[in-house]
């Protein structure tokens, strides 16, 4: 075996299923049997830990709707009654395919038959809260600076392509070939001639040209506090002329607030020559494409296979969901709470609930005694980063309460006069008013950002809470009768990494209420941000498949990674069948990961963690009790020089 020293991260490629020791590629040791034979479904663009949970658990809950739906089993809430009906709505496509583009003509109306700049000054209110793109927009978030209450927030529009870095790249031409081809097609399907779907089109294209050049990349937006630029509502208004900014947010609220929020200072700069009547006919078409690719999952077949064919290109997968998988993913996406919440109460033990509790407490204290004996934060800063750390709030499972906008959907069903489409779009535009109406009340804090059923966990730094849904409570991350190191090398992890999220370069920036303030002392933030660029240079460049990490938009989750890791090996040591080969063993195996070549390259471009294997192998390098454990040498490949290495919490 070849032998090599490391002293960068990253341990090789880790896309080619080569076995490898442990000290020379930890993911590989663990996982390169499991690539050789892991299949990727077809209508999946990956496989893997989270992947392999998130198929069973979908499994599980296809077959309780459809048992639901024949009446084999009673659903027990009026929430979860409705989704059922939605369900049954999705799968009846001979319906839908009778229906073809009838239930959007009405709607599709509304856009092509817009006839000037000062028709859509006049729409733009209604346009919005019925749900279609427009380039000025605006919605209602927690005030970052005064987190028991909500503010209007404005950004700027999302463009075609997954980032704006791909625009002018060969990939990105490729795709927006794929993307004018489908949206001139399903045009074409909705009513239009062949010359008008194409006007349409290349009118889109161009304004979205424009705005990739204005609009922000993933990689800034990695940067959460730099979304909070308030303005006063005379200053904001400063950069509409042509635009009548004032006339849309007061039909959307109300009144013109005294200051609002710009996510995106530079495309505000950018506003005016943007929207305008000289541009009517780009923003036109721009709403027409953005609306017609937005509906193809509540039409026909026909329209659902013609606008497959972006997805495709962009990752890889082979086909497209199933018809009952296709009908349960549609009423999961709409009624999310009410079904996790059925998921957790149904499969979520309570002895796996309060292990996993005794975990996150635990957790919280090893926390705190490391902060304590920190060796490059002052008292001052130390003192305020435990009052943090005991205010966050832990939410484990499933909520208490379903969300009541829940209740409000209603679902008419066919043999009533329903549509899919019909019904999707009523309780979009009910969901729209939701949020606009939060402008006037306080924040509740007891929301839960995800379902019961979601493989997935998270920190909100505005609430300073950790949420861990039911579903990512199992095997590799956890399970009852497997040892404690191998938990801690899962589940303790991913506990450990939320709660990092408090104090990574985004979470720091939060205090204990969730408010943006700095509670640092100057020299403590300044050696906090250098070992944070120490973890943007250990990642940036690193090859993956074809493509590299961009370090800066990945650092958030590196430095919570590095965080989780550090702290489970410090619980798992505490336990009396302590492993910590099996911690690092397990710590591999939950970023297994089996992928498609274009989605590999899209998450590169678009997501926030770095891939799973790297996250596997880099932060086990940062680690000096992996070097114990496998006895890890200067001439293996997992070594990486200890000047390199990065641990910051």
């Amino acid at each position: 075996m070849t032998h090599y020293m490391n002293i960068r991260g990253g341990a090789g490629d880790i896309t080619v299923p080569e076995t490898k020791l442990p000290k020379d590629n930890l993911y590989l040791a663990v996982n390169a049997e499991w690539l050789k034979t892991a299949e990727i479904p077809g209508d999946k663009p990956a496989t893997g830990s989270f992947n392999k949970i998130a198929e069973n658990v979908e499994k599980t809950l296809m077959a309780d709707f459809e048992d639901f739906a024949s009446g084999k089993k009673e659903p027990q809430t009026k929430e979860l009654k409705e989704a059922v009906k939605l369900y049954q709505l999705a799968l009846d496509f001979d319906k839908r395919n009778a229906d073809g583009a009838e239930p959007i003509q009405e709607d599709l109306a509304k856009l092509t038959n817009l006839k000037d700049f000062a028709e859509f000054n006049q729409q733009a209110g209604q346009l919005s809260k019925t749900g279609f793109a427009l380039p000025i927009d605006f919605g209602v978030n927690i005030d970052m600076k005064d987190t028991k209450h909500h503010i209007l927030f404005h950004s700027g529009p999302g463009v075609f392509l997954p980032d704006t870095t791909q625009y002018g790249t060969e990939q990105g031409d490729q795709l927006l070939a794929v993307y004018k081809d489908q949206s001139e097609k399903l045009l074409q399907l909705a009513g239009l001639d062949d010359p008008t779907a194409k006007g349409y089109v290349k009118d889109a294209l161009a304004f979205d040209e424009k705005l990739s050049k204005v609009v922000k990349s993933n990689e800034e937006w990695a940067d959460r506090p730099a979304v909070y630029n308030p303005y006063s509502a005379a200053d904001f208004k400063k950069h509409f002329k042509s635009f009548d900014v004032e006339g849309l947010i007061t039909e959307l609220v109300g009144h013109m607030p005294e200051r609002l929020i710009e996510a995106e200072p530079r495309f505000l700069e950018h506003a005016e020559s943007l929207v305008n009547a000289d541009n009517f006919n780009e923003i036109k078409g721009w709403m027409i494409v953005s609306y017609i690719n937005s509906v193809v999952g509540s039409l026909s077949q026909e329209f659902r296979e013609t606008g497959f064919a972006y997805n495709q290109a962009l990752t890889g997968v082979k086909e497209m969901a199933k018809p009952k998988k296709h009908a349960y993913h549609l009423a999961n996406s709409r009624f999310a709470e009410p079904v996790g919440n059925y998921y957790g109460e149904t499969y979520f033990g309570d002895d796996a609930k309060q292990d996993v509790t005794r975990m996150v407490e635990k957790m919280v204290q090893i926390y705190k005694n490391r902060i304590q004996a920190n060796d490059w934060l002052s008292d001052e800063t130390k003192e305020k980063a435990i009052v943090k750390l005991e205010k966050i709030a832990v939410k484990i499972g499933y909520p208490d309460k379903i969300e009541a906008i829940y209740s409000k959907f209603h679902v008419t069903p066919a043999e009533q006069g329903g549509t899919l489409y019909g019904n999707l779009s009523a309780m979009s535009r009910i969901s729209i008013q939701e949020n606009l109406d939060k402008l006037t009340k306080e924040v509740d804090r007891t929301e839960w950002a995800m379902p019961g059923n979601l493989v997935n966990a998270c920190y909100d730094p505005s609430r300073n809470d950790i949420t861990f849904p039911a579903a990512i409570l199992q095997k590799p991350f956890y399970d009852l009768h497997q040892s404690s190191s191998a938990n801690y090398g899962g589940i303790g992890a991913v506990i450990a990494h939320e709660i990092s999220h408090a104090f990574d370069n985004n979470g720091a920036q939060f205090d204990e209420y969730g408010n943006m303030n700095n509670w640092w002392q100057d020299q403590d933030f300044t050696e906090f941000k250098k070992r944070t660029q120490d973890m943007i240079d250990l990642f940036d460049g690193v090859e993956y498949g074809d493509g590299k990490i961009n370090g800066k938009q990945v650092v958030s989750e590196n430095v919570a990674d590095a965080g989780g890791l550090s702290n489970a090996i410090e619980a798992a040591k505490s336990e009396p069948d302590a492993d910590l080969k099996e911690l690092f063993e397990n710590w591999a195996r939950v970023w297994s990961q089996k992928a498609e070549k274009a989605y590999m390259q899209m998450l590169l471009a678009v997501d926030v963690h770095a891939p799973g294997p790297m996250r596997a192998n880099v932060q086990a390098q940062n680690m000096d009790e992996f070097y114990e454990v496998f006895d890890v040498k200067e001439t293996d490949g997992m070594y990486l020089d200890p000047e390199k290495r990065v641990n910051i919490w």
